[in-house]
């Protein structure tokens, strides 16, 4: 069963494993329900991880600039 992989790993599930990537990484949930949904479960613990340790530089940038829109 698919949910089985997510408690072998600790997780109650897939969303409970998805949080706790963005928590750890510090990327917003949403870029990484985006990637997760992109990359498919099959590589949630493979392609996805690596996809959150190229992508966390990117939001860990104290540089980076903020636009103000207003």
């Amino acid at each position: 069963m698919e949910a089985d992989k997510y408690i072998k790993h600790g997780y109650s599930n897939r969303k409970a494993y998805l949080n706790s990537l963005a928590d750890d990484y510090g990327i917003p949930r949403t870029v990484v329900y985006a990637m997760a949904e992109a990359l498919g479960p099959s590589e949630d613990f493979d392609g996805l991880v690596s996809a959150m340790e190229d992508t966390a530089d990117t939001f860990a940038d104290d540089d980076m600039e903020v636009i103000d829109w207003e």
